[in-house]
């Protein structure tokens, strides 16, 4: 072998190729060269560097706005429910409190216009009805205002004890003048006492009922209504004018003595309503009914002394039965017209004539009867 044959060199493996080598011969599965377009489709859109994160960044927070908004609604409107809550449960106990002080009112009403009472008795009434109005202040006294009201409530609780003192008051004048030989003079202390029980009911209305639907308004509260209490059921009766008569009736039924001078009433006129038509006793009277159809029956004391508890009934003749309604003048004084209502929620005769009765009951030692009823023609017609 000659020198120049030792230097050929025969291969007889071939040698692997490197990863680099596979690499870069590896024809592209896609169909496309290098830098070619690819034959399936669009490439996929590259979002900008950080834009995906930040969008749901901007999302949650968003999302938290709006759950922190919700939750702030959510208690705002809890806060407001329970508060209207406390308001409602505080005003429904004073309600309570108001139309049991308002019981007593029309209780003490009653005791001044019944017929044959004695001094001593109305005493005794009155100072009975001053416990109860004790107790009702109590109550008051007891009860928790919401914050804002503490001031009201205080008013409140006054005037309950201002109508207690009223009525005790009321009674020490009935025992004071019960030897009085002076009408006048003790009707005037009698009017003094009983101012404070009119006082009551203008400081239940301005210290506690306005200045509480104020507080509810400034709170933005609806729907709570604050009860009003009216104690004095017949302004008149704080009169001088109607406390004479009332002390004379008493200190006369308790002395025995019987009715003396005039007494009697008298039926003045019959109007229907709402057209204020009056009747007549001796023509027909065509009369349009409607949903506000009554009518209004004025009677004035013809005698010279004070007259309570009149009876007044209506009439109307019907089939298959009459249509009766009843009323009554609580007091009326001398020379005094007093008109009773009666509204008429039945329906009546229609197009044919009928006839309307009414009756004023005589009082006591009252002998001249014949102007005490009357009956009144007349036709019930369809209003257009």
């Amino acid at each position: 072998m000659t020198e120049r044959d030792s230097d050929i060199d025969f291969d007889f493996f071939d040698e692997p190729e490197t990863q680099e080598t596979t690499q870069r011969r590896r024809a592209p599965r896609d169909g496309r060269g290098p830098g070619g377009p690819r034959r399936g489709g669009r490439p996929p859109l590259a979002m900008p560097g950080g834009l995906t994160p930040l969008l749901r960044l901007t999302l949650l927070v968003v999302f938290a706005i709006f759950l922190i908004v919700v939750l702030v609604l959510w208690v705002q409107s809890c806060q407001g429910a329970s508060k209207r809550s406390e308001y409602a449960s505080y005003m429904s106990k004073v309600d309570s409190i108001a139309k049991g002080s308002a019981g007593v009112g029309a209780q003490l009403n009653d005791a001044l216009t019944t017929p044959g009472v004695k001094e001593a008795e109305i005493e005794t009434k009155l100072n009975g009805l001053a416990q109860q109005e004790s107790q009702y202040a109590d109550q008051a006294a007891k009860l928790t205002p919401p914050g804002p009201l503490r001031v009201e409530h205080q008013h409140l609780v006054e005037v309950l004890e201002l109508r207690e003192a009223g009525l005790l008051r009321l009674a020490d004048g009935f025992r004071q003048t019960a030897k009085s030989k002076s009408a006048s003079d003790a009707a005037q202390l009698l009017v003094d006492q009983a101012t404070l029980l009119v006082a009551s009911d203008v400081n239940w209305n301005f210290y506690f009922r306005d200045q509480s639907l104020r507080e509810l308004k400034r709170q933005g509260i609806t729907g709570v209504a604050v009860p009003n209490s009216k104690f004095v059921q017949n302004a008149d009766l704080a009169t001088v004018t109607s406390l004479k008569p009332i002390w004379q009736r008493i200190h006369g039924a308790a002395t025995g003595a019987k009715p003396t001078g005039l007494h009697g009433t008298g039926l003045v006129s019959v109007k229907a309503l709402p057209s204020g038509q009056e009747l007549s006793t001796s023509t027909v009277t065509t009369v349009t009914a409607s949903t506000e159809l009554g009518f209004a029956v004025a009677v004035k004391d013809t005698g010279n002394g004070q007259e309570v508890r009149i009876p007044v009934t209506l009439t109307i003749q019907a089939t298959p039965k009459p249509i009766v309604k009843k009323g009554t003048i609580p007091v009326i004084n001398p020379g005094e017209t007093k008109t009773v209502t009666f509204r008429i929620t039945e329906q009546p005769p229609f197009g044919t004539q009928t006839r309307i009765k009414v009756d004023v009951s005589p009082v006591p030692a009252e002998t001249h009867i014949s102007n005490n009823s009357a009956e009144y023609p007349v036709i019930f017609s369809l209003g257009g």
